[in-house]
């Protein structure tokens, strides 16, 4: 078997460039047992405050796990199969928003792309209070990954 190009890790930069690029990635959080639990998100990086927020409600599995561990790992893949971004740390979960257009409600409005914003801003702000919603702010503390050590 021949050997191929040695993957690489990559810069701060690139890495931070990685997590502004993608929307989805799969948020890692511990379960009661140690397991991981995993799960698909959308995600918005703040790289200046090297900060990942996610809307998720309430009642879901991993903002219980949360609330129990806050460690979390935040994979994203990179253009091809062998390039990653891990972005790790703790993670807070916000009060959950109450009254349409309270903070909560105004810093998930913040994390759609000013061209996807709803256009009735009032009544999605209404939606994210029956619908129980929180943000959670993962504070990276470590980011690491590779890509294949190509021409790119």
């Amino acid at each position: 078997m021949t050997q191929g190009p040695a993957p690489r890790p990559l810069s701060e930069q690139a890495l931070s460039d990685l997590l502004g690029t993608q929307q989805f990635g799969t948020l890692a959080t511990v379960k009661r047992s140690g397991h991981p639990h995993l799960t698909t998100m959308l995600y918005s990086w703040e790289p200046a405050t090297r900060t990942v927020r996610f809307s998720t409600t309430a009642e879901r599995v991993k903002v219980k796990h949360l609330r129990r561990n806050p460690r979390v790992a935040l994979h994203v893949q990179g253009g091809d199969v062998w390039s990653f971004a891990v972005a790790e740390g703790e993670a807070e979960v916000s009060e959950i928003t109450t009254v349409p257009g309270d903070a909560v409600g105004r810093e998930l409005l913040g994390m759609i792309p000013v061209a996807m914003r709803p256009g009735d801003e009032d009544a999605f702000l209404t939606q994210l209070v029956a619908e129980r919603r929180v943000v959670i702010r993962l504070r990276v503390d470590r980011l690491y990954g590779t890509a294949l050590g190509v021409d790119d």
